[in-house]
């Protein structure tokens, strides 16, 4: 039998994704892409905004026009928020929740004997046990997911995560090194430590143990010349968490610092925990040890009640810290959510002004980051040959390469003389 799977939304859905292909590959299935003809369609779905919710519902329809008489698993997100929702679209065969994902070869069998349709969704927020999934296997073999932790116990005003993936929930330290281990052993050369809000791991293990235990721990496994984290909160680092970071040989100098807004007032009602002040002492300070560090970040526009004195603090706040990239989303209401039942809703036409605002001073932002790069070296981590003799890659803070080569790179750490930037992109000679 023909298996395919598609993936909506963050690190850890792909990461997910591939673990329930393993799954199916055990068993004997083929995997094929999702535009192509198969028995078993799996949607591993997001619910952070109201545009995943539509994606989820085209994919469910262009599964069934494909194969009128395949099996249509909808998991993920979108299922463990809106199960009823989901049961009732037409052609749906198995609705699986957050913690269920390991579940669905068994679901899908039971489809297959009985004919019917079957909805498995817990109530997550009761429940606080790691969902054992992992992955022995991958068909890239550079970088590499590894998930450590779930859940998220922040409930930001705006956000439906909570809900969706429970509460904070921390894997096992020996099943984090196993798997860390056997990715090794598999040729990898980067993990990347992913989760729903990974500054949280291990609050919920009796050990005393946290993130950077775990970091400190894989710095040691031979193979590994990499460690990336995925998105994390920038409370996160304390004064001790850096200075510990710093002394990690294989630590790649690049965050995922969320900020959402620049503005105190606004991050208060976004329930945020932290101050604009905050986070830029925390950039300063990662600079500071690390130079050449890449910081990203999220930024909403829009929320309910940000007036133009608020957005221009975000703005001028952005300017000042020119990160190495932004990421601008526009607010977008979530039922169930208290932002969503907020006054002061912003209308759509300010809130587009203002996303092409700070995406025009991202690009300015991002290209003055890369261009600090020419004239430099770089260690590359090359990942494909994108036309002959011509590979790309990515540096150790995140920034994609194209070089001449001469000999075939893939899987391969190489220095690069970085010539110039074209299209977000840098150039080089390996």
């Amino acid at each position: 039998m023909k298996v395919a799977i598609t993936t909506l939304g963050c690190r850890v859905n792909v990461y997910e994704s591939e673990a329930m292909l393993e799954i199916f590959k055990k068993d004997g299935f083929q995997v094929v892409d999702y535009d192509e003809f198969a028995d078993v369609y799996v949607i591993n779905t997001c619910t952070v905004t109201n545009t995943g919710d539509k994606k989820s519902r085209q994919l469910i329809r262009r599964a069934k026009r494909q194969n009128e008489n395949a099996i249509v698993a909808v998991v993920g997100c979108y299922s463990q928020v809106a199960s009823e929702e989901v049961k009732e679209i037409e052609g749906v065969d198995i609705v699986l929740g957050t913690r269920n994902k390991s579940e669905i070869l068994y679901w899908v069998n039971r489809v297959l004997d009985e004919h019917k349709q079957f909805v498995v969704v817990n109530d997550v927020l009761k429940n606080n046990k790691f969902e054992k999934l992992k992955i022995e296997e991958y068909s890239d073999k550079t970088r590499a997911f590894l998930k450590i932790q779930d859940g998220c116990n922040n409930f930001c005003s705006y956000c439906l995560i909570p809900y969706a993936r429970g509460a904070v929930c921390s894997k096992d330290r020996e099943l984090i090194l196993e798997e860390a281990n056997e990715l090794s052993k598999n040729g990898f050369k980067e993990i990347i430590l992913s989760g729903i809000h990974t500054a949280s791991y291990g609050v919920d293990l009796k050990e005393d143990i946290d993130l950077m235990t775990i970091v400190e721990d894989i710095d040691k496994i031979e193979g590994i010349e990499r460690i990336r984290i995925g998105s994390i909160d920038p409370t996160f680092f304390t004064e001790d968490i850096i200075n510990r970071m710093a002394k990690v040989k294989k630590m790649c100098p690049h965050f995922h610092l969320s900020l959402q807004s620049g503005c105190d007032e606004t991050l208060k009602r976004m329930n945020r925990k932290y101050t604009a002040q905050q986070y830029k002492e925390c950039v300063e300070k990662l600079r500071e040890v690390m130079p050449t560090v890449a910081i990203t970040t999220d930024v909403i526009v829009g929320f309910p009640g940000e007036t133009h004195e608020e957005f221009e603090k975000t703005y001028e706040f952005l300017k000042d810290l020119k990160l190495a990239k932004t990421h601008v989303f526009r607010f977008s209401p979530r039922t169930g959510t208290r932002a969503a039942k907020m006054e002061n809703q912003v209308d759509g036409k300010v809130s587009a002004e203002r996303s092409a605002r700070l995406i025009e001073l991202n690009d300015e932002n991002e290209r003055t980051f890369m261009e600090r790069f020419i004239g430099t070296e770089a260690k590359v981590l090359f990942e494909e040959e994108i036309s002959e003799g011509i590979y790309t890659g990515y540096t150790e803070n995140y920034l994609k390469v194209n070089a001449k080569s001469d000999k075939n790179i893939i899987g391969a750490i190489e220095k690069v003389n970085i010539l110039s930037v074209e299209d977000n992109t840098l150039v080089g000679e390996a």
